[in-house]
């Protein structure tokens, strides 16, 4: 079995801290480090948080590094959602344990250019937060970001409504320039979106089969609050969505998802249309479109994966 480095790119609210700890499980990766960004909670607050959850699932050894804090044209401010949805602390307002670990002195996107240098196409990048960070490393040194293997974020929509617009998924929205940098790049990026992202549910049938131990516990404090919260915002869902662990799932074992080849782009004017994700028409006769967008989502078997790799956590 070949494994995979992996870094992790997160602005750590309640679904990115899923996404870490389907990362710490997974037996086909090794989880080189975790970047923060802005998004769900300011970055270093993220970077706080990515260390409590890599605490709580025994993973003290993977480094922690702060990348980008702002979008590149424009100021953060958490908005109002964000402190509804992941509580005012990110994780549920569940209280963790201070870790004892520091967060990497480092620069964030200086350390993920390092490690594509080193490890090349054996490296798999997972953003489930703003785009900035990679957009940033592109910007300072396109040869080595086309180094990497493999690209997979969270983020937009492309057959579906957006989350915090019609059109606006919330990572694309927090910074669709660099987005918009990414998509329009020519590295390879595989899209996991709102379109198969809104499908992939969890419940408290599951969240209560890890509270035979205290971790377990603790992270079923964590997700039941986002599902709570997913049951007053979109009762239609029945669930919460596993937006980011899906990302994560599908940068590990494409097969979970149906995808489509395009060339992407971001809309970036401040209008109706700010920050959708849709197809390039100025690059619709590409023979070598750079996105895989996911569209559909075999949700069942990832389900089982999923809870597999928290059983296995957890008990």
């Amino acid at each position: 079995m070949s494994v995979q480095k992996m870094i992790l790119d997160v602005d750590t609210g309640i679904d990115d801290a899923m996404a870490i700890a389907y990362a710490v499980a997974d037996p086909e990766v090794e989880l080189i480090g975790i970047l923060s960004s802005f998004g769900n909670i300011e970055a270093d607050r993220a970077a706080q948080n990515a260390l409590k959850i890599l605490h709580l699932v025994g993973a003290n050894d993977v480094p922690v590094f702060i990348g980008h804090q702002n979008p590149l044209d424009h100021n953060y401010q958490r908005i109002d959602v964000n402190s509804q949805i992941h509580g005012e602390n990110g994780i549920g307002e569940v209280e963790l344990p201070t870790p004892t670990q520091p967060v990497a002195t480092q620069d964030g996107v200086d350390f993920l250019l390092t490690a594509a240098q080193e490890y090349g196409d054996q490296l798999t990048v997972v953003a489930t937060g703003p785009m900035t960070n990679l957009a940033s490393a592109w910007e300072q040194d396109p040869a080595t970001m086309k180094k990497i293997g493999n690209i997979t974020i969270m983020g937009g929509a492309l057959t579906v409504p957006g989350n915090v617009t019609p059109v606006a998924e919330a990572n694309v929205e927090q910074d669709p320039v660099a987005a918009n940098q990414l998509f329009t790049s020519d590295l390879n990026v595989t899209m996991v979106g709102l379109d198969v992202t809104l499908r992939t549910l969890l419940t408290k049938d599951e969240t209560s089969q890890w509270r035979t131990t205290e971790a377990g516990s603790k992270m079923a404090d964590i997700v039941d609050f986002y599902i709570d919260v997913y049951a007053d915002l979109y009762p239609e869902l029945g669930g919460c969505s596993l937006h980011d662990p899906l990302a994560v799932g599908v940068a590990i074992d494409s097969s979970f998802v149906t995808t489509i080849d395009m060339n992407m782009m971001v809309t970036t004017e401040h209008d109706a249309y700010y920050a959708r994700t849709i197809g390039d028409k100025a690059r619709l006769n590409d023979p070598n479109p750079n996105v895989k967008v996911a569209v559909a989502v075999d949700k069942d078997r990832y389900l089982q994966v999923f809870m597999n790799h928290f059983k296995q956590l957890f008990n």
